[in-house]
């Protein structure tokens, strides 16, 4: 990101989620935007019909391009708290990070227990990290609408999984029952064990969850088509470069050679590819171009 804030508890906050897989922030954002937020998408919610499959629950509802849905959505996927801790956990392996989801969720009276599982596992090249690396592809932020309870499946969180990556499932006496109120954010890696709670009361419990992924990763939602290019004219060059309108060096998700953000600023079409390289890249080049060799890797 362009202008990433300084947050002194970034490091606090980073330091603890890769310690312990997840981590609540109390607080974090005034619950009366919460509320906001929550009037803004209730009609999305009664009009969104129930999610089918094993894997989403027959008795669950979920629709995405929250951004399109309520401006308020702006102040929870760039949180400057939320945004330094990315950079923290997922800066040091990519350019520049990119919003993966933004997805309303919606658990009806009666829904069962989600099967555990670990969202970067949707990428099969997370399953050749070893977990010691500490290389992590996503992290996601949980908003609830309503207190999540364990009566109303709060999500179920197993501490220190992301340090077990080869244990598919793990005994459920291990995992938390991460109980939050609204304002309050529920943190929790890609690489953490994790599974929906069964809702076992007379109310459904109603979040979002945004998720932040390596930029040169396909997202999950498809953000090009939840927000295109007329869409995302309208937002700043900061979320566009949130959503991908970025290209990733080395020339990872160009336009026509250019990076995209050209598409939706200038007002008329300019020929002409673009490189955009790393360090790395250009002094390779320019070594080859002298007609050296690269020194050897050792170690």
């Amino acid at each position: 990101m362009a202008h990433l804030p300084d947050v002194p508890c970034a490091d606090f906050y980073a330091d603890q989620l890769l310690a312990q897989g997840y981590y609540i922030i109390p607080k974090a954002i005034a619950s009366d935007e919460v509320e906001a937020l929550t009037s803004d998408l209730a009609e999305d919610f009664d009009a969104t019909h129930l999610s089918s499959g094993p894997f989403y629950g027959n008795d669950t509802r979920r629709f995405g391009s929250l951004l399109s849905r309520s401006d308020r959505t702006k102040a929870f996927v760039q949180h400057p708290t939320i945004l330094a801790i990315m950079q923290k956990i997922l800066g040091p392996w990519c350019d520049h990070f990119s919003l993966n989801l933004t997805q309303a969720i919606e658990l009806m009276p009666g829904s069962i227990e989600q099967v555990p599982h670990r969202d970067q596992d949707m990428w099969p090249c997370s399953r050749f990290v070893d977990s010691a690396l500490q290389v992590e592809f996503l992290v996601n932020v949980m908003w609830p609408f309503t207190p999540y309870t364990k009566e109303n499946g709060a999500t179920q969180v197993w501490p220190g999984s992301h340090r077990r990556l080869d244990e598919m499932l793990i005994d459920p006496t291990q995992a938390i029952v991460a109980e939050i109120e609204p304002g309050s954010a529920l943190l929790f890696l890609g690489s953490t064990l994790h599974a929906g709670g069964a809702n076992r009361s007379a109310l459904p419990r109603r979040g979002m969850i945004i998720s932040y992924t390596l930029g040169w990763l396909k997202p999950y939602e498809l953000q090009w088509l939840a927000y295109p290019p007329e869409v995302a004219r309208t937002f700043d060059a900061d979320l566009t470069d949130l959503l991908g309108y970025r290209i990733h060096r080395p020339n990872l998700g160009n336009y026509e050679g250019r990076c995209p953000s050209h598409l939706l600023r200038e007002t008329e079409r300019k020929s002409g590819a673009i490189d955009m390289l790393a360090p790395e890249h250009h002094a390779l080049i320019e070594t080859f171009r002298a007609g050296g060799l690269p020194e050897p890797v050792t170690g």
